[in-house]
């Protein structure tokens, strides 16, 4: 039933998406512009072919991504708190466009952001690029380091790293390239285009199958690492697959959309307190659907109709992640209690 449930969000959320905002289209044009028809109105038509539906279907994939993402990087540290940033991915890529947005900038004399679809291309090369690095810096410390524990605090050491040489450009960038980075920095699923949505598209269905063959060992893990050794997982291996699958989910996802936040924490925390279960063969598909869901239904709120623009996705994230895990970290006191 609650598969169901969910599965009838998506739809219903994708529909909404796709139909409401600045300019409302009704439900029968959505649905023959979808099939391969014309609105009745070309603009209408224009909509949503060029902005809503590649949005939508971004918004769709980042949320499952980052979601499932979190769930990993939760089940391998064991810790309530990790998400798909807490390596400092998310900050390798901030590193890498705060190098193209605010030294560049000042090293060349041009604004980045003013050249437009090659601008943005530019950025989310950059943002890959500083982002893959870390990934790779990750990867390699988990070679050296058997402690899940270490390679943690590890992660969050380069994270704060970046974010002090981030500090320091920003400090002495002019005011318009800082303003274009922190417009980076506030995520969007709206920038992601025709011409780049299939290369998005595929790497991340790659990634989610990819989770989706990890469901046994992570099950292993849940039982705990002693546990899981005499069983005969081979850790350090499953451990490099899980951080080479969330690395690559973060690190396209924040290049093409920025870091986004709170959906990777957030999503796993509401998918267990729904289920009540730590079995992944049920939390890996539910957690997708369910980052799916979130991600579109903030998308929705982010770009309401009454807002002359649209919000900054994190801001929406932010407000409606945190009660959720506040309130299933409530609940989950009450029941143990």
């Amino acid at each position: 039933m609650a598969y169901l449930l969910i599965l009838l969000l998506l739809v219903l959320l994708f529909l909404i998406n796709i139909g409401y905002g600045s300019v409302d289209i009704p439900l029968n044009e959505i649905f023959s512009v979808l099939m391969g028809g014309e609105a009745s109105k070309s603009a209408w038509t224009s909509i949503v072919i060029n902005t809503r539906l590649p949005q939508t279907i971004t918004a769709l994939l980042a949320g499952a991504g980052l979601a499932i993402g979190g769930l990993q990087m939760q089940t391998l540290f064991r810790n309530p708190l990790a998400g798909p940033s807490i390596l400092g991915i998310s900050s390798g890529a901030g590193l890498g466009v705060a190098l193209l947005l605010l030294v560049a900038g000042n090293i060349f004399g041009f604004s980045i952001s003013g050249f437009g679809a090659l601008g943005h291309m530019a950025v989310v090369v950059a943002a890959f690029s500083g982002a893959f690095l870390v990934l790779l810096l990750i990867v390699f410390f988990s070679r050296l380091l058997n402690d899940n524990s270490m390679l943690l605090i590890v992660g969050i050491m380069i994270g704060y790293a970046a974010a002090s040489v981030i500090g320091v450009m920003k400090y002495y960038s002019p005011k318009e390239d800082v303003h274009a980075y922190v417009i980076w920095g506030l995520g969007s699923f709206s920038s992601v285009s025709w011409g780049q949505l299939g290369v998005f598209a595929t790497v991340i269905i790659l990634g989610l199958i990819f989770s989706c063959l990890l469901i046994k060992p992570l099950n292993i893990l849940v039982l705990g690492e002693n546990y899981a050794y005499n069983l005969g997982l081979n850790i350090k291996r499953t451990r490099l697959f899980l951080l080479l699958c969330t690395g690559v989910l973060t690190a396209v996802i924040t290049a093409f959309c920025g870091p986004i936040a709170f959906l990777g924490l957030a999503v796993p925390h509401l998918t267990k307190g729904l289920f009540r279960t730590s079995d992944q063969k049920i939390l890996v598909p539910t957690v997708i659907l369910t980052g799916a869901v979130m991600a579109l239904f903030c998308n929705f709120i982010a770009r309401m109709p009454g807002f002359d623009t649209a919000l900054p996705i994190n801001v929406v994230t932010g407000i409606i992640g945190a009660p959720i895990v506040i309130s299933v970290v409530l609940k989950r006191r009450r029941i143990s209690a």
